[in-house]
């Protein structure tokens, strides 16, 4: 029996939204079912937006926007007196803070966040003690953990021009070390302005209550100018390109990316539904052939980066002690050739749409949740689209799979990296 399409049960998050004069835009969603408020800023920061020499500062400010602002020495104190909770996280497009309180001290985060945007403290020993926090963090992260400097090979390999060819923490830890008070003062006055942020507060307030809160604590910040983001586009890849390297880890592990749409940008659904076809969960084609059946690998999967700007779609295996890497390369070839030709089945198309939709709409279920998918949302410009997801993936069918199959898996279009294991 066919599975049906589950788009039915798609959840809508409804919202209000308006800008202050200084550029600061603010959603509101009201859910009166929760005790709980949350505030999520979203500031359009990345690694995409570091100097090539200056590389690791959007994640170095995540680290610093916690060791105090212009008149709160501790961000954190206060807010847990009054039951409070944060977070924050950096990639290549954003940086993103969040935190969850009683509602009825919602007042609390306001103070909070509107003192850390209005300034750091440049207190230069917390400059230093988060400095060692982030170098060491480099090291035991990336270079100190088996494959743990994966993406500071595979991302140089596959961009030659478009900032993604670094790592959100960085090229190399001595950016780090370099960093000087005047460059982190900088960076902070570039990007943590008004004008370059999406403030969204949800749960249990209300859409008056908050623009007032939002007026007093965050209206008199200056606007600042919000940065013009130009960067090198990244050119069509015309042929194969690979890099080998031999290291102490466990066993073999190889690593395709190729170049796809960007998160928003038409093609990019297609896109991710494809890789689930080809390598989401253990029903996929990747692992039900290679892992199951063949045992060449003994795990396989595939999954696309999401990034706003053209990303990559990246399989990603560890091969079976006693197999070679090229005869792993040849099978996970085959497999990759014959979706190309012959197309997805109904089958794997309705499970991972329907895969894909459950996924979102329990995601739905937390406030917090909510909060950041309006945020991304709004930085596409539209922020209603974040109701209508549900839609664009339960339309694509297999002709747009096989679509994007043809354009994507090419073999000039791949960078592959052979993670080799030292002989015992």
């Amino acid at each position: 029996m066919r599975q049906p399409i589950l788009h039915q049960i798609q959840v809508m998050i409804p919202y209000t939204t308006f800008t202050l004069a200084n550029g600061l835009q603010v959603i509101v969603h009201e859910d009166p079912t929760v005790q709980i408020a949350v505030m999520n800023i979203l500031y359009d920061v990345g690694s995409r937006d570091e100097k090539p020499d200056k590389t690791g500062f959007a994640h170095l400010f995540e680290h610093l926007m916690f060791g105090g602002s212009a008149n709160i020495p501790s961000y954190d104190e206060p807010l847990q007196v009054v039951g409070g909770e944060n977070n924050a996280f950096t990639n290549t497009d954003i940086t993103n803070y969040y935190l969850t309180l009683p509602a009825s001290n919602i007042e609390t985060g306001f103070w909070l966040e509107s003192d850390r945007m209005l300034s750091l403290s440049f207190d230069p020993q917390v400059l230093e003690v988060q400095r060692k926090v982030v170098i060491e963090e480099f090291k035991q992260r990336y270079l100190n953990q088996p494959y743990g400097d994966v993406w500071l090979k595979l991302r140089p390999l596959a961009y030659t021009q478009h900032p993604y060819q670094w790592a959100t923490i960085g090229k190399e830890i001595s950016h780090i070390e370099n960093a000087t008070m005047q460059d982190v003062k900088d960076f902070f006055f570039t990007h943590y302005v008004p004008s370059n942020a999406i403030l969204v507060v949800a749960g249990n307030v209300k859409q008056s209550q908050v623009k007032a809160l939002s007026e007093k604590w965050f209206g008199p910040i200056p606007a600042g100018k919000k940065p013009v983001r130009i960067l090198p586009a990244e050119p069509r890849q015309m042929q194969k390109r690979t890099k080998k390297i031999t290291a102490k880890v466990p066993a073999h592990a190889l690593y395709k990316s190729y170049h796809m749409a960007g998160r928003f940008d038409a093609g990019f659904y297609s896109a991710d539904l494809l890789s689930d076809v080809l390598g989401r969960g253990h029903s996929s084609r990747l692992y039900n052939q290679l892992v199951k059946e063949k045992e060449i690998f003994t795990s396989i999967s595939s999954f696309t980066m999401g990034t706003i700007d053209p990303g990559l779609m990246v399989v990603n295996g560890r091969i079976k002690p006693g197999i070679e890497i090229e005869e792993a390369e040849a099978a996970v070839d085959a497999v990759i050739q014959d979706l190309v030709a012959k197309g997805a089945t109904e089958e794997e198309l309705t499970k991972t749409k329907n895969q894909a939709l459950t996924t979102m709409e329990f995601e739905k279920v937390e406030v917090m949740n909510r909060a950041m998918n309006l945020a991304f949302a709004a930085l596409s410009g539209d922020i209603d689209s974040v109701n209508h997801e549900s839609e664009k993936i339960a339309r694509i069918g297999l002709a747009e799979i096989q679509q994007a199959a043809l354009e994507i898996l090419k073999p000039e279009n791949e960078s592959v990296l052979y993670y080799c294991a030292e002989d015992n």
